[in-house]
């Protein structure tokens, strides 16, 4: 076992990494700072973004609690107000009013999908169509073919 894949890192350890890299910091450079591979860095930022602090284990499956808490929009996320660069940001949405719009963006998009398979079947039907029609114009007459060099 290498000696990287022996070192734990902590909740705060983690957590003051991924803030570094939100806030602009060159990863390679802060990779070989921290003595840490970069695809580490970039799960441990997917992971904060996802489940905020509490997403950031420092080992073994996440209890029922910290589940519980990744699912919560927001998790540990910087202060109201405040982004984790510094900026000021427009106050959150209570966390059951933004589960409720996630929960409805994510049906009207599963409907839009629908809607475009919908679309392009139709789409292929009348240019089905379109060509039946083409190939038998007149009654008892054969209509103009495609050319075979095409």
């Amino acid at each position: 076992m290498s000696e990287e894949a022996k070192r734990r890192f902590s909740r705060e350890y983690k957590v003051a990494a991924v803030r570094r890299m939100l806030a602009g910091e060159n990863v390679s450079a802060l990779a070989r700072e921290l003595g840490v591979r970069r695809k580490y860095l970039y799960q441990w930022r997917d992971r904060f973004r996802l489940g905020g602090a509490i997403a950031l284990r420092s080992r073994g499956r996440p209890t029922k609690a910290e589940v519980l808490a990744m699912q919560a929009p927001g998790g540990e996320e910087p202060a109201a107000g405040v982004s984790s660069a510094g900026e000021a940001m427009p106050p959150a949405a209570p966390p059951d009013e933004l589960a409720k719009a996630q929960r409805r963006i994510a049906e009207l998009e599963r409907k839009i999908g629908q809607q475009q398979l919908d679309l392009d079947f139709f789409q292929r039907a009348l240019r089905h169509v379109r060509e039946l029609r083409q190939r038998s114009g007149a009654p008892g007459g054969t209509g103009s073919t495609r050319s075979s060099k095409r």
